[in-house]
C-alpha cells in the first residue's frame, strides 16, 4: 500500500508492535490510540483516487455524504479510540459513501495498513489472516463478533501439544494433534481422515475444550 498511503498508524502506546492482551479486557482490540490521527481526508481522498484509477472508475465525491463525512472524519481521527471502536468508524465512513466508487475498498484499506503494523510481529500467516479479517469487516462482509473472535484467536499462542484439537486458520478442516516434531512442526490428523498431516504450528489454532 506504500503507492496510496504515505503516512502511518499514529504511536500505539506499545511502540507499534501488535496488540497484546492485558489485564482484565482480554482483547488485542481494546488497546486505545489515535491509530489513524495520521491519515488526514487528503490522504483518503488519495486512496480512493488510485483505487478508482486501478479500477477504471471515475473518481469523484458523493454531494451529499462528503462534507459531513470528512468533518466527521478530521475530528475523529485525532480521538483516542480502541482498536475496535476505529475499525467500527471505518465501517461507519464507508456506510455513509463520500465517493462515487471504491469506498469498501478506500477504508478497508486504512484497516489492512493497521493491521499490518499492529499486528506484525505475528507469523505471517497469521497477520495476513488478521488483515483479511479486519478488512472483510469494514467492507461489510463479516460480522463484527465474528471479526473480533477470529482476530482474538489468531493471537493466541501457537504452542501446541499432542492431543490438543485444533482447526485450519479458517476453521475449514478440524482435526488433532498427533506429535510434536523435534523442528518445532506439527503432525496431526484431520477429522474422518486415516492420513496425517505436517504443518507449522502457527497455521493451526487450538480449541478450546
Amino acid at each position: 500500500m506504500s503507492d496510496e498511503t504515505p503516512n502511518r498508524p499514529a504511536e500505539t502506546p506499545d511502540d507499534r508492535r501488535h496488540p497484546r492482551r492485558s489485564g482484565g479486557d482480554g482483547s488485542p482490540l481494546q488497546t486505545r490510540a489515535a491509530f489513524i490521527e495520521n491519515w488526514d481526508w487528503q490522504s483518503v481522498v488519495r486512496i480512493n483516487r488510485g483505487a478508482c484509477e486501478r479500477g477504471g472508475a471515475q473518481h469523484g465525491f458523493n454531494s451529499e455524504t462528503r462534507s459531513a463525512c470528512e468533518t466527521e472524519w478530521e475530528t475523529k481521527r485525532h480521538a483516542v479510540l480502541t482498536l475496535a471502536e476505529t475499525l467500527d468508524f471505518l465501517k461507519h465512513c464507508h456506510r455513509q459513501a463520500p465517493f462515487l466508487f471504491f469506498n469498501g475498498n478506500t477504508f478497508a484499506a486504512i484497516g489492512r495498513e493497521l493491521g499490518r503494523v499492529l499486528f506484525a510481529e505475528l507469523p505471517p500467516v497469521r497477520n495476513r489472516e488478521v488483515i483479511s479479517a479486519i478488512a472483510h469487516y469494514i467492507a461489510g462482509v463479516l460480522g463484527r463478533d465474528e471479526m473480533i473472535a477470529m482476530v482474538e484467536e489468531l493471537c493466541e499462542s501457537a504452542e501446541l501439544r499432542a492431543g490438543d484439537r485444533v482447526k485450519t486458520l479458517r476453521s475449514s478442516t478440524l482435526g488433532v494433534v498427533k506429535k510434536i516434531l523435534p523442528d518445532g512442526r506439527v503432525v496431526w490428523q484431520p477429522d474422518g481422515s486415516g492420513t496425517t498431516l505436517t504443518a507449522l504450528p502457527e497455521s493451526l489454532l487450538r480449541i478450546a475444550k
